[in-house]
């Protein structure tokens, strides 16, 4: 027993400095993990004590590092981006992290350093005692490997049981396990090894699946997806009819002959209300959707969802430009009117959101373009870039297609890293980046554009301006898509280029370096968003555009008291934290629109379809279009939420009431907003996983659309993915 013991208490032990290291004294539920961790130290002391005398020990030291290693990768990067390292990541951001983060890795190893040394003081100390005894691992005889294997097999059970009355009984480290598995709930409720235990089951299962999918498609034909998805034109209250006339309006020889009609005000147009839907043949949508309960699930959600209505802002910017930019750590503490102007100015005019924001996912900036991009919530680790290989239908490029104007993404980065060389393209843009990174050139030279200063980090927005913008300002429309990076962490003056840059004008500020330095990388951004506006102005072109910035995330490499220090008030209540600033702006807008609507990031893709006036399904995103009627909601990873009525933190358990209800009230909202978020994660996930939009645009009806049967189609989407087109010559 004395093996196990050492086993089960290095392993304890570790897990016991890395919450208090990284988790403080947050409390963990010990139910489950002390059962896994039970299970693995005695298949480590029955593998040891059944080798030879000589490979005990080795066999001890590998297990032990191995388990050291775990902690250690886990600790460096969740000191770098608050987030566990998932096995997914591990496979496909690894080399990136590498190749294109090694500073950021080497700043938060060195951070992470001294939790790294209490972590490996246990393996140190047996080391010693090995050296100064004659201490040996014990072999097994076949009782005591009987009694190995028993402890195994009874740890295994009571885990297992412990998993199964924690569902029975709904409660939330199940859930967060099983039903919707929240990485980082699961470690710092349960522990690094039941995290990368459950991380390794679900991967183990996602590859089982894929293989069965493989064989599965290999003895008989999938099914053609349809050719076309018929679309109305987009046209709103102010659409013609077949007359000539606009909706509400009378033809001049329906008048008549009343005395009165001369004199009488032109009435004022009815306001189109009728919801966002197209026709979507529900029988044949169940009848495609039998292979399994996630598609099941959709098919009947897709029946039962509320679609949101068009309103006054139908249609307010159809046949304007738009430059959408998902802007890397942007924060609303980066905008002061006397260092940031531009952005003071856009953040303060055009639409102004009171409550808009952006919650942190798995894979932070990957994540956040997902979710700005496609209206969905991340699915794990790395959605963008499994959307790669799936049938994105319903993206803004699509959309803006279906009028002619052609579509461009730019990156001041690589251009493969996360593979949006890959899953860009797959949205609907033509994708360019500042380097190749392991691109051939030859393959991939003519998706970069020019920077003077490319191998800066972080890059230059400007210098990404300079170079980008004349390549379609002097057309006739164009939809462009940013990704900043100036505003990268960390943000230091010694290791953070664009803040050295901006270093003096900051440095009278009281604020600490972080501070300043997060402020400074973020004028090189307010210095490109002037550029912008700038040769759009000069091509004719800046009130016929709309711009459009939300974050991918807040700075979550500051810490909570460097963070509160730059928004100089306290941010630790109801997800403030994650409050952020969203720019939605043209020059032409008199007066600003303040919105006090509770909004997010997975709103953005619906808000813009509905504003531009396309004709959409708001049943196909998560979102829901800001301008509607239906009440805001804001989902976290955790599945808190924030929404007109409430605030609920779900780690915490705390619940802030925004209007008075009762008792009685509250309860029946809380468990009908809870099943929302569920609802809400589960659409996300499911129509990812089963490239479910392939499966929606068969059931289409390509000539009508729900909310008005006699309009005929107007606009047929490009899809499957558009052949590829010769880029316009401005």
């Amino acid at each position: 027993m004395s093996s196990w013991f050492v086993y089960a208490g290095i392993l304890i032990y570790m897990e016991i400095v890395f919450h208090l290291g990284c988790f403080g004294l947050v409390g963990i539920n010990p139910v489950f993990s002390l059962g896994l961790i039970a299970m693995i130290a005695a298949l480590q002391a029955l593998v040891s004590g059944s080798l030879p005398r000589r490979n005990r020990h080795k066999a001890f030291w590998i297990m032990t590092i191995l388990e050291y290693m775990v902690f250690f990768v886990q600790a460096v990067y969740f000191r770098i981006f608050q987030q566990p390292l998932q096995i997914k990541g591990m496979m496909l951001g690894g080399k990136d992290a590498l190749t294109n983060y090694w500073r950021e890795a080497l700043t938060g190893l060195l951070h992470t350093l001294p939790l790294l040394i209490l972590m490996a003081l246990p393996l140190v100390g047996v080391g010693f005692w090995r050296y100064l005894t004659t201490w040996e691992l014990p072999h097994l005889n076949s009782i005591k490997k009987l009694r190995m294997g028993l402890i195994a097999g009874v740890a295994l059970i009571y885990s297992v049981s412990v998993m199964q009355i924690g569902n029975l009984l709904d409660t939330m480290y199940a859930e967060d396990y099983r039903e919707f598995y929240d990485p980082l709930s699961v470690m710092q409720e349960m522990g690094v090894i039941t995290m990368v235990q459950r991380d390794g089951a679900y991967e183990l299962g996602e590859m089982v699946s894929s293989m069965w999918d493989r064989i599965s498609d290999s003895r008989s034909d999938r099914e053609e997806p349809g050719q076309q998805l018929a679309q109305g034109g987009g046209e709103s209250s102010d659409a013609l009819d077949e007359s000539g006339m606009g909706e509400g309006q009378t033809p001049e020889s329906e008048v008549g002959t009343d005395p009165t009609a001369e004199v009488q005000a032109t009435p004022e147009p009815v306001l189109d209300t009728s919801p966002h839907v197209w026709n979507l043949d529900m029988d044949k949508l169940v009848q495609l959707s039998q292979d399994n309960k996630e598609t099941k699930w959709l098919a009947q959600y897709l029946q039962e969802v509320t679609p949101t209505n068009r309103n006054e802002y139908t249609g307010m910017f159809k046949g304007y430009n738009l430059i959408f930019l998902t802007a890397e750590g942007f924060s609303p503490y980066a905008v002061r009117e006397d260092l940031t102007p531009t952005l003071y100015k856009m953040v303060n005019s055009g639409f102004v959101f009171n409550n808009f924001y952006v919650p942190l996912w798995s894979t932070s900036t990957s994540d956040g373009e997902y979710m700005n991009t496609t209206g969905l919530i991340p699915d794990g680790q790395h959605s963008m870039r499994t959307s790669a290989d799936k049938d994105m239908a319903f993206t803004l490029p699509r959309f803006f297609a279906t009028e002619g104007v052609y579509n461009w993404a730019y990156h001041n980065n690589t251009l493969s890293y996360y593979d949006r060389h890959r899953s860009h393209p797959n949205l609907g843009y033509d994708f360019k980046a500042s380097k190749l990174g392991d691109l051939s050139e030859e393959e991939y030279g003519d998706w970069l554009f020019y920077m003077e200063h490319v191998n800066a980090w972080p890059a230059s927005d400007y210098e990404m301006m300079l170079g980008t913008v004349p390549e379609y300002v002097n057309l006739d429309r164009f939809d462009v898509y940013y990704m900043t990076v100036s505003g990268h962490m960390y943000y230091t003056f010694s290791g953070n280029r664009m803040a050295s840059w901006h270093k003096e004008e900051v440095q009278d500020l009281n604020m600490s370096e972080n501070a300043r330095a997060y402020i400074a990388c973020h004028m090189e951004l307010d210095k490109a968003m002037a550029n912008l506006l700038e040769q759009l102005e000069a091509a004719g072109q800046l009130e016929n555009t709309v711009i459009c910035l939300s974050a991918d995330h807040y700075p979550y490499s500051m810490t909570q008291e460097e963070y509160q220090e730059l928004a100089g008030r306290d941010v630790s209540q109801d997800m403030d934290t994650y409050r952020n600033s969203l720019i939605l702006w043209n020059a032409a807008m008199e007066e600003p629109i303040v919105v006090d609507k509770v909004c997010c990031s997975m709103d953005l893709l619906p808000t813009l379809l509905n504003l531009f006036g396309f004709d959409y399904d708001s049943r196909m995103y998560a979102g829901r279009d800001i301008f509607s009627d239906q009440e805001g909601l804001v989902v976290f990873m955790d599945r808190s939420f924030v929404s007109d009525t409430v605030a609920y933190s779900r780690k915490a358990q705390t619940t802030t009431w925004k209007v008075e209800m009762s008792q009685e009230e509250q309860d029946a909202y809380m468990e009908m907003a809870r099943q929302d978020v569920k609802d809400r994660y589960n659409f996300s996930a499911y129509i990812l996983r089963n490239d479910y939009y392939r499966v929606i645009r068969q059931c289409l009806d390509e000539e009508k659309t729900a909310d008005n049967p006699e309009r005929p189609a107007e606009a047929v989407l490009p899809w499957p993915t558009p052949e590829p087109v010769s880029t316009p010559t401005p």
